[in-house]
């Protein structure tokens, strides 16, 4: 391999000839050989578009040369476009301030945008610190690319996962409004509803827990940057931090804004931690939706039986013909690694000390892969389990006639009491509900066939 000395603070360095990165990338290269967990690219452009941001805030500021802050801008339209993703190697386990990624992001931008000024005519040469990181610290730099990448992440694909899902099961409960089955309650007989009725609470679980994602998403559009080091600025204009989120704004298309105080948004991640809290709210409301699923599915023959889902692939290497909930199981698989990502999370963002937290990479890291779990996840359940699930009717009707619990609707008629005692009967005679009745003397066919019929139980009489 072709290599070329760099220089930093600390002497020089071998890096490969192909690469843009410079000296301190290296050294983090050769210094953290931990894992095999890659800074995600969605913070590697996120910070693309707050570099690109900040040379266009300091262009406006008169700080530095346009050519250079348009050089910057352009290299850094490239990292955003995927060009350069090869020249972003760090792992996640390096400094919890996420120093290292700043400055891969630096030195890559400045080499690339030293090319582009070359390219041009222009005898100038880029910094990586006195130009693309001017105004900036690592301190403020990687919260703010935090936020960058986690509200892109949510926006663009979690919420518009929610929503195909949540479609889905809004035709599905319009589709099965009529169809009457048993309910259940600690896992036991209850008195029934319909599936349309049962799909319905789950629409409405991923139409809250959208709601609850929007609103805590809206907390992470604050910014760190115009902090700098310890939250007070030095070295940036006071107008440094407003500018760049005006046009990071302009960049993503969202609505950023410059964080009121940044002595929080460096040491603080209560917004991610917050945010991920509804995320593990939505998680939890698919382990139950999955769940259901492969109960009511179970079967064919010595479960529950009373929808099917279908089938995607054999499944099982020894018994011939079984089919399992396999995109269930996936879900409800993703489901328990968030509300772990959750564990993490809370716990390093409690870890602030003094002017800065120190445990930043590993707060976006899980953050983005539960969003991207729940987004794929979602995706996945929806196009190959939800869209094809439908009524086993046969079995349905099957589990509604032999269930004691439609003894419910003769408690105002005959009182709990005598209810109670002809539900035990027949439970110990074996009998069915309207046989035991009949016995008891209680109530003649006629009023029985009037009193006990399924349609009338499924909504409250007026």
């Amino acid at each position: 391999m072709d290599y070329r000395i760099e220089k930093d603070t600390l002497g020089e360095m071998q890096v490969p000839a192909d690469k843009h990165w410079g000296a301190q990338t290296q050294r983090s290269i050769e210094n953290f050989k931990i894992g095999k967990e890659t800074m995600p690219m969605e913070v590697v452009y996120a910070f693309a578009i707050l570099k690109k941001s900040a040379a266009l805030a300091n262009k406006r500021l008169e700080n530095i040369e346009p050519e250079k802050a348009d050089a910057i801008s352009k290299a850094a339209d490239e990292v955003i476009d995927g060009k350069l993703d090869d020249h972003f190697p760090l792992v996640v386990w390096q400094t919890g301030s996420g120093t290292q990624s700043n400055m891969n992001m630096n030195e890559v931008l400045a080499r690339r945008g030293s090319e582009i000024l070359k390219e041009n005519g222009s005898d100038l040469s880029i910094h990586p610190n006195d130009d693309v990181n001017r105004s900036q610290s690592s301190n403020d730099t990687f919260p703010t690319a935090m936020h960058i990448a986690a509200v892109e992440k949510v926006e663009n694909d979690v919420i518009p996962a929610i929503n195909t899902l949540k479609n889905t099961f809004a035709e599905k409960k319009q589709a099965f409004e009529d169809v009457i089955k048993i309910g259940r309650t600690h896992l036991q007989d209850a008195t029934p509803l319909t599936l349309g009725q049962e799909i319905s609470g789950w629409h409405r679980m991923l139409e809250k827990s959208m709601e609850m994602i929007q609103e805590s998403i809206h907390h992470v559009k604050d910014l760190a940057i115009g902090g700098t080091a310890v939250g007070t600025g030095i070295n940036a204009h006071p107008k440094f931090g407003d500018f760049v989120a005006e046009e990071i704004s302009s960049v993503t298309g969202k609505t950023f804004r410059s964080a009121p105080n940044k002595f929080h948004s460096l040491t603080s991640h209560d917004e991610i931690s917050y945010a991920h809290g509804s995320l593990k709210g939505l998680a939890a409301d698919l382990m139950k939706i999955a769940n259901d699923v492969r109960w009511l599915a179970s079967g064919p023959r010595s479960g529950i039986g009373e929808i099917t889902i279908p089938a995607n692939e054999p499944g099982s290497s020894i018994m011939p013909g079984k089919v399992n909930p396999t995109q269930a199981e996936a879900m409800t698989m993703a489901a328990t690694q968030i509300m772990g990502n959750d564990a993490t999370i809370g716990f390093a963002a409690s870890q602030g000390n003094f002017e800065l937290n120190v445990f930043k990479p590993v707060i976006v890291y899980n953050f983005l892969q539960s969003s991207y779990l729940l987004a794929d996840a979602m995706h996945s359940f929806n196009d190959k389990c939800a869209v094809g699930i439908e009524p086993n009717q046969e079995k349905i009707d099957e589990l509604l006639r032999n269930s004691l619990m439609l003894v419910t609707a003769l408690n105002p008629h005959i009182g709990y009491e005598n209810a109670a005692k002809i539900a035990k009967t027949a439970h110990e005679k074996g009998q069915t509900l309207k046989e035991a009745v009949l016995e008891s003397g209680l109530l003649t066919e006629e009023q029985f066939h009037e009193i006990v019929d399924p349609s009338k139980m499924v909504s409250p009489k007026e």
